[in-house]
């Protein structure tokens, strides 16, 4: 038997990039779906390509930008899931700037949807996942290890999501919860070409990690025996020779 078979997994940013990815590798392992985006009509189109039944996952749309459905979305999952064995955090905001006219309201919806959202999710579904010795992804950023110009509070969000997963570890280990922390470069995803674009760069996602990647990773950690923890995974796109 698979070593994820039957188990429930809470995957946030479900509709789209890495989470879209790490959610089909789940099912792909015979996990059941519970996804979470601010769109039903795509998180329906992602749960459409598991090619599994559909009648056994569930979608919810929220904004995790917006604290009220934040905590909205925790009471429906309380109500709704009598287990949680796997939660994956890889909804995600971006907003690149230099620190001298950001203006802080993008710095606040950044902490909303990059911190607040992970903590008070994890936070209320603590006890079913210690009841089940469950494990949290944090997908993170490299930028969530260094910070570089222009993005000081996109960095900032990362970097305090890490403390978040640290703590966390540090706290739930002896009950058997294992915490991963993904610090993922460059990934061909919808954000990055947007990115880009502000850059003034062009788009080449041959160039970048590919979603797909993240998650075969992702999954393997989750699988493998009770013996070990992955804690923390730093993955960049390969420097090509010129």
């Amino acid at each position: 038997m698979n070593a994820l078979e039957g188990q429930i997994a809470v995957v946030t940013g479900a509709s789209r990039g890495i989470g879209e990815a790490i959610a089909l590798a789940l099912a792909e392992r015979g996990a059941t779906l519970c996804l979470v985006g601010r769109n039903r009509d795509s998180l329906q189109a992602v749960l459409a390509a598991t090619r599994t039944p559909q009648r056994q996952h569930r979608c919810y749309a929220s904004d995790l930008a917006i604290d009220d459905q934040v905590d909205e979305l925790a009471a429906v999952l309380e109500r709704d899931l009598p287990a949680v064995h796997i939660l994956v955090h890889a909804a995600g905001a971006l907003e690149w700037g230099p620190f001298e006219n950001s203006p802080a309201h993008e710095f606040d919806s950044q902490y909303r949807t990059n911190v607040r959202a992970p903590y008070v999710l994890t936070q209320r579904l603590l006890p079913r996942l210690k009841a089940a010795q469950g494990q949290v992804v944090f997908v993170n950023s490299s930028a969530g290890l260094s910070a570089r110009a222009n993005v000081a509070q996109y960095a900032a969000t990362k970097h305090a999501l890490k403390a978040v997963a640290d703590s966390l570890r540090e706290e739930v280990n002896a009950d058997g919860v294992r915490v991963m922390s993904l610090f993922v470069g460059r990934t061909a995803t919808r954000m990055q070409a947007q990115l880009h674009a502000v850059e003034g760069k062009a788009y080449d996602p041959a160039s970048l990690i590919q979603p797909e990647d993240v998650a075969a990773l992702a999954v393997h950690a989750l699988s493998l025996p009770r013996t070990v923890e992955v804690t923390e995974i730093a993955l960049r796109p390969l420097r090509k020779p010129a």
